[in-house]
């Protein structure tokens, strides 16, 4: 059974927060990539930012739906989602639109772990980790090829 560590690649393209929308575009669709690492200047991976971030933040903005009773006005939602809206149509930088909770997994991670995890989960680009240091990433493609190989 193959591992993260036969199938990840381990030459990494990341990116920063201040890194531009328009530059994290042209570094995924250059590289023919799905997503990439989001690191601090440390060197520490801080999140994960994806082709379907940027596609979500140029989606229609969801106007809150509001019911009003005389002089009040109730928003059916919560304020939070209303400003996560708001935060994301109006994103420019990497910082806007990362996700910061990541799913990893380490370097034995079987791949019908992996495969299970990004079907589950709805993720296509997962950082391989050693401790806490970066050592690869595996995609939905580096899957896939273990099908034709």
């Amino acid at each position: 059974m193959l591992n993260a560590s036969d199938i990840m690649t381990t030459e990494i393209i990341t990116v920063k927060k201040d890194t531009s929308l328009k530059d994290l575009a042209r570094v995924l669709y250059e590289n023919h990539i799905n997503g990439v690492p989001v690191l601090d200047d440390d060197g520490t991976l801080i999140g994960i930012i994806c082709e379907s971030d940027l596609i979500r933040k140029d989606k229609k903005l969801h106007i809150p739906t509001v019911v009003a009773i005389f002089d009040w006005v109730l928003y059916l939602e919560s304020p939070k989602k209303i400003e996560k809206e708001i935060q994301r149509v109006n994103a420019t930088t990497v910082e806007d639109l990362y996700t910061r909770n990541v799913i990893t997994v380490g370097e034995k991670t079987h791949i019908d772990e992996i495969a299970t995890l990004m079907e589950q989960k709805k993720i296509y680009t997962i950082p391989i980790m050693d401790g806490d240091r970066l050592v690869g990433i595996v995609g939905k493609a580096d899957v896939i090829r273990t099908l034709v190989s």
